[in-house]
């Protein structure tokens, strides 16, 4: 059992850059990116993996950055809402949200745009349900959830434009 009182160095690539990160094992992934990688996008909303504000892609799959240790991040490929624009270009989710209205007052936008980019890696052309399962971890008090789809429709339409 790691020794929880002493902080850890833990080697992890974050949005394409090597980066070493020291804290207490045990501490979360969302507090560590937030407060010592300076990655400020990446939001906290329940502290309890229910809302999805906090969500991360690490080593290709979508967390919850809140309920993971950052000690389970030592060699992790991980990239947060601030690497999903590529050169300073947004992608076409991003803009999406942003030209049709899915972000609000953006607690959980970035969490949005992480699980919207995750299905749309997986599957470019999602239909309304799959859409609907894709976002279904991610809660939003703001925008009763139409714009928010409508946006990721759009941001399927634009890759297919593209």
């Amino acid at each position: 059992m790691p020794d929880t009182s002493r902080k850890i160095s833990v080697q992890c690539e974050i949005n394409g850059r090597p980066m070493t990160l020291e804290a207490h094992p045990m501490s979360r992934l969302l507090d560590v990116l937030r407060e010592q990688a300076g990655l400020t996008g990446t939001k906290e909303g329940c502290g309890e993996g229910e809302c999805g504000a906090c969500s991360i892609e690490m080593d290709g799959a979508l967390v919850n950055s809140c309920l993971i240790p950052v000690l389970q991040a030592d060699g992790a490929k991980i990239r947060t809402i601030e690497g999903v624009a590529d050169a300073g270009e947004l992608s076409a989710v991003q803009q999406a949200f942003i030209t049709h209205g899915g972000a609000q007052c953006g607690i959980c936008t970035p969490g949005m745009v992480m699980a919207a980019v995750d299905l749309l890696e997986r599957n470019p052309s999602p239909t309304e349900d799959e859409i609907r399962n894709g976002l279904a971890g991610n809660l939003c008090r703001c925008t009763g959830y139409m714009k928010i789809f409508e946006s990721v429709v759009r941001a399927c339409r634009h890759q297919v434009d593209v």
